[in-house]
């Protein structure tokens, strides 16, 4: 079986710098595990690598395809699998680096997904009822078609409830077609501090995002052709950016606005990855805690390697 360390955690906390640290010390390669570094064109406001950090050590899964094309769920853990396969094979160690939390879990714990294909009709549809009537209409009609999907579904988690009122529709019950296919080994690092150094963290992000041009950004991909009714122009930043073009806010508003609903985004995130999960090792970013770390990925992958001997 695969291995793989995995850096995990809230947006701004640290992960790439770390990620970056360990491959030029166990000699790896990143695979993104950002829901939005997927898309070209979209560099300052989802927080990319630079160029220079690129050149420094090899990145996968980072502008695959265009704002105005499909990325899905399924396409993204098959791309991240060939990615695993491609770096193992030169004798190198993976690390998924990332706090989407659906594309970290997908991957390490074997997702079967559904093989049912979007449905950009349908999707529409139900997205206008849970606007105008709210997801918990939609929630109660999940619950009615499949039971054992809705009671593992979050019933705010519009995208998740819609995706599986999609694949149900289609006579296919969402939950029967869920399952666990283990791929890889992993070890879990998590990464974790106080909400106020968090909080911190991440202001200090947006007003470099603002710096590097986030607004110029924004006004290049509208250029381009790309609008605000694409799911991937939906972002964080993207769509404060755009009530500042349409004169709807001005740009002091946008930008502590950008700060808020990251924040909230953050506290988001935990409810992937729990502090109480047994399977992520913790440390605290405020602290130098490097040297356990490395140790602790230093004895994975010794007995990796071990058990790879042995088979």
């Amino acid at each position: 079986m695969n291995s793989l360390v995995a850096i995990v955690g809230p947006t701004a906390i640290g992960k790439s710098s770390l990620a970056l640290d360990l491959c030029q010390t166990f000699r790896g390669e990143i695979i993104n595990a950002d829901s939005r570094q997927v898309y070209r064109y979209m560099d300052i406001g989802t927080a990319k690598p630079t160029m220079e950090e690129r050149a420094l050590v090899p990145h996968h899964l980072i502008d695959v395809v265009c704002p105005d094309q499909n990325f899905s769920l399924a396409l993204y853990q098959g791309k991240a699998r060939e990615a695993i396969h491609i770096i193992r094979s030169v004798g190198k160690l993976p690390l998924l680096v990332g706090g989407s939390g659906l594309y970290v879990w997908s991957l390490l714990e074997g997702w079967r997904i559904p093989p049912v294909a979007p449905d950009p009709i349908l999707r529409q549809e139900l997205e206008a009822i849970a606007q105008s009537k709210g997801t918990r209409r939609l929630y109660e009609e999940l619950k009615q078609l499949d039971p054992a999907a809705a009671q593992r579904i979050d019933p705010r988690n519009t995208r998740r409830v819609i995706r599986a009122l999609e694949v149900c529709r289609q006579g296919l019950p969402f939950s029967q077609l869920q399952g666990k296919e283990p791929f890889v080994n992993s070890l879990v690092i998590g990464l974790t501090t106080d909400r106020t150094d968090l909080y911190q963290r991440i202001d200090a992000r947006v007003n470099s995002m603002m710096g590097k041009g986030l607004l110029t950004e924004v006004e290049g991909l509208l250029a381009r052709g790309y609008t605000f009714d694409l799911p991937s122009m939906s972002g964080l930043g993207y769509k404060q950016m755009d009530m500042v073009l349409q004169g709807k806010t001005d740009l002091p508003t946008a930008i502590q606005q950008i700060k808020f609903d990251t924040h909230r985004f953050a506290r988001h995130q935990y409810s992937w990855f729990r502090p109480q999960d047994k399977r992520i090792h913790w440390f605290d970013a405020r602290e130098e805690e490097k040297q356990a770390i490395n140790r602790l990925v230093q004895s994975f992958v010794a007995n990796q390697d071990e058990g790879v001997l042995e088979n």
